[in-house]
């Protein structure tokens, strides 16, 4: 059996050492196994394998308490499918809402820059242009 330090699973995980204690502190991973001296953790592949299932959850915005649901569902396996389906694609959902209120505000971002161009460049017709497909954009972002 491989045993990990908590600096080799961080760097193995992406997860900064006090998230690891954190992770175990919140129930979501442990009791991790201690050293019998030192008192340091130690890890094992399947304390491993957890988190870097976390680290990947973490990285999309999942929270603690749909980490623990995702969890849970792991080890129930099939019987939990369409729970762990449903889970991610809320988050999916979500993401998806996220890059939608990104791409409007790209889109103001871009516009805006247009309008100080053509202002730049003394183009009446084009400023005016640019300012009303701001109007639109700034419809959109409320």
């Amino acid at each position: 059996m491989t045993v990990f330090t908590i600096q080799e699973v961080s760097r193995r995980s992406g997860l900064s050492e006090p998230t690891l204690r954190y992770y175990e502190d919140a129930g979501l991973i442990g009791p991790i196994d201690r050293d019998a001296q030192s008192g340091h953790r130690r890890y094992r592949d399947a304390d491993v394998d957890t988190l870097e299932a976390l680290a990947c959850l973490r990285a999309v915005g999942v929270g603690i308490s749909d980490m623990r649901t995702y969890l849970a569902n792991r080890t129930r396996g099939r019987q939990a499918a369409a729970e762990q389906r449903d889970l991610l694609l809320r988050h999916a959902e979500r993401i998806e809402a996220e890059i939608a209120a990104q791409r409007v505000r790209l889109e103001y971002l871009r516009e805006k820059a247009a309008l100080w161009d053509a202002r730049d460049r003394g183009d009446d017709t084009a400023e005016a242009e640019s300012i009303q497909r701001l109007i639109g954009v700034v419809e959109v972002l409320r």
